[in-house]
């Protein structure tokens, strides 16, 4: 891309390319088919300071901005998503919203381990009954003297089987959002069980589990933030995650098409290579336009994150549209290599599979559009 970015962030961008190349791409044929990320790149992405981008250095982390962090996530993702997954929840959505909104305390306790890869967050909003509707979760925190008392569920949590802490969302108090407290539970904690959830389409290295919380009892300095601020904390993170899950799409749209342009250049048919096919060129101009595109949505997202403006529509414009381009991008891919690209000798197949599960989380596409179409209007089409 020619759009120009400082030197410091380049030399990043750099930085997290090599650690790709040479961590990530030669194992992610094999993780996917294991179903099982080596944990040791854990600790390693906390070496490089992929794990404390946005965290400040007096807690352990790395500093740096959104660019920054967005540009590491797209490397990441271009050589397998649920790398960037790991990421994107133990830093984006748990130590982040530890930094900017824990105790003193808290962050001493969580911040360091988790910025160095020594712990692991994740985080506990989805529920078997609660997806779109996250205001309407049942898990329940009772008070029981200086302790609160958690029961219930959660679905689909990424980390969950290994993480330390997991930030979890209960309801404290009455229907609706501002019933709703967030918490740090430490995943030893007598009653938290956590079950690897198994045969995933895509996203298949990535740890996915469903917790169970029976009567888990941890102490108020456990709570974060103020009761009944848990939703607006909730939906403070997903925005970051909206932005995080874009920057993967875009990297996983780029390795889509670097790796359609390599085969279209190599692959001959009727005495020539594919690449001087029109209808080929056709699908690779659609993916270079849109991973583009969706670049630049992604970039937009983080520059006003940066300087301190208002960012939640603009994630959501990023996140909808990168994540269905990416989609599109790794199906023409696939078109591109014909029947090859059905076999995982490549990596496209993957691209596809790890790429369509990004048009559901963190907001499906659905409700991505009605959060544009509300601040567009300022009508909520929401019940």
């Amino acid at each position: 891309m020619d759009l120009r970015i400082p030197d410091e962030h380049r030399q990043l961008q750099q930085l997290a390319h090599r650690f790709t190349e040479e961590r990530i791409v030669p194992h992610a044929a094999r993780w996917d088919r294991e179903e099982a990320v080596d944990r040791d790149l854990v600790p390693a992405l906390g070496r490089v300071g992929f794990l404390g981008l946005g965290v400040a250095e007096e807690h352990g982390g790395s500093g740096g901005d959104n660019l920054a962090y967005c540009l590491v996530l797209e490397e990441l993702a271009r050589g397998d998503s649920a790398v960037r997954g790991i990421v994107s929840v133990s830093l984006g959505l748990v130590a982040k919203t530890i930094a900017g909104h824990g105790t003193e305390e808290q962050r001493r306790r969580w911040l360091p381990g988790l910025c160095a890869g020594t712990a692991i967050g994740c985080f506990g909003l989805t529920e078997p009954g609660t997806g779109s509707d996250a205001a309407s979760l049942a898990t329940r925190a009772e008070r029981v003297g200086d302790d609160w008392v958690l029961t219930g569920r959660k679905v689909f949590i990424t980390n969950g089987t290994w993480a330390d802490v997991a930030l979890v969302f209960a309801r404290t108090g009455g229907p609706g959002p501002k019933g709703i407290t967030a918490f740090l539970v430490p995943t030893d904690s007598p009653g938290f069980q956590a079950t690897e959830i198994t045969g995933k389409l895509g996203m298949r290295g990535q740890a996915t589990a469903e917790l169970s919380l029976d009567g888990v009892k941890i102490p108020d300095d456990a709570r974060l933030g103020a009761e009944g601020t848990g939703f607006r904390l909730a939906m403070a993170a997903l925005d970051r995650g909206r932005m995080s899950v874009a920057a993967g799409c875009v990297g996983a749209a780029r390795g889509a098409l670097e790796a359609a342009l390599k085969y279209a250049g190599e692959r001959e048919q009727f005495g020539r290579p594919i690449a001087g096919f029109q209808l080929v060129q056709e699908l690779l101009a659609d993916m270079a336009v849109e991973t583009e595109a969706a670049r630049l949505l992604t970039w937009r997202c983080a520059d006003l994150a940066d300087r301190g403006e208002p960012f939640g529509t603009a994630a959501s414009m990023a996140k909808l549209y990168a994540s269905e381009a990416a989609v599109r991008a790794a199906n023409n891919a696939i078109q591109v290599f014909g029947g090859y690209g059905y076999v995982d000798e490549y990596p496209v197949g993957k691209y596809l599979r790890d790429t369509r599960v990004t048009t559901l989380y963190e907001g499906t596409s659905q409700i991505q559009k009605l959060l544009i179409g509300r601040a567009l209007t300022g009508v909520s089409a929401f019940a």
